[in-house]
């Protein structure tokens, strides 16, 4: 009983954190680390939980997603497709000469997202750059499947310059996308892991209703100020696995 009051706990604060910034990895993998999890088991327990993130949070944005669907169903098969690679590679390779990387991603998404964006600015991109953008939401698609510490916070610093809208509504799509791919890597995962039901269960209750609080924070909250809190997350977060990689 007390385990589940735990993950129900940092399953909310882990859900709040996911949809307003990307990172719930600070919050929830960690945790889920301490209560005795491998670092797979808690990779896909998180990835698992957060699938009812991504619903709740999903519902609670509708106001923000509207008029932003046909973007949707060009982002999410491209993140899909990637997912699907990456579950697959967190079998098949090991995690830890890519974890390596890991840390420099995070860092530069950080910084990305504090770059200030120019009005209308996708009408005045270089084909290359929009290629290389798109190249950069499939590969985010293969790390949240490999194994997606702050994909949320990559996936949201390329779409606020992908796409020509303000920062709720591209976090609000970054939430859907990531939700679909959840799904995605959550089917490949139970194929190849036993799930820790016990765990899984209590986390996602508190994802489900973290989700549904973070859109609202983000509807209200002013940008700048959320922008380098989500900085400076991604910025610990950065510090904190390259401290892992080194031990």
């Amino acid at each position: 009983m007390l385990l589940a009051i735990i993950l129900i706990i940092v399953g909310i604060a882990a859900g709040i954190v996911s949809t307003v910034s990307g990172l719930a990895s600070l919050v929830a993998y960690p945790a889920l680390l301490l209560l005795g999890l491998s670092p797979i088991n808690a990779n896909v327990t998180d990835t698992l939980a957060l699938v009812f993130n991504g619903i709740s949070a999903t519902v609670s944005s509708r106001r923000e997603l509207r008029g932003h669907w046909h973007e949707l169903l060009i982002i999410m098969p491209v993140t899909l497709i990637g997912c699907v690679v990456g579950s697959l590679l967190l079998f098949a390779l090991p995690a830890n000469d890519f974890k390596k990387v890991v840390p420099l991603f995070i860092l530069l998404a950080g910084l990305f997202i504090l770059i200030p964006r120019q009005q209308q600015h996708h009408q005045q991109q270089a084909s290359w750059l929009r290629a290389l953008l798109w190249l950069g939401v499939f590969l985010v698609g293969v790390y949240s499947g490999y194994f997606g510490a702050a994909s949320g916070v990559v996936m949201l610093a390329l779409l606020l310059f992908l796409l020509d809208a303000p920062f709720a509504e591209c976090n609000a799509e970054k939430n859907a996308t990531l939700g679909a791919a959840n799904v995605v890597s959550s089917i490949v995962y139970m194929t190849q892991v036993k799930i820790k039901w016990l765990f899984v269960i209590p986390l996602s209750i508190g994802f489900l209703i973290g989700g549904y609080v973070g859109p609202k924070i983000v509807r209200y909250a002013p940008v700048k100020p959320l922008k380098i809190l989500i900085s400076i997350g991604a910025f610990v977060l950065s510090i904190v696995l390259f401290m892992q990689n080194i031990k």
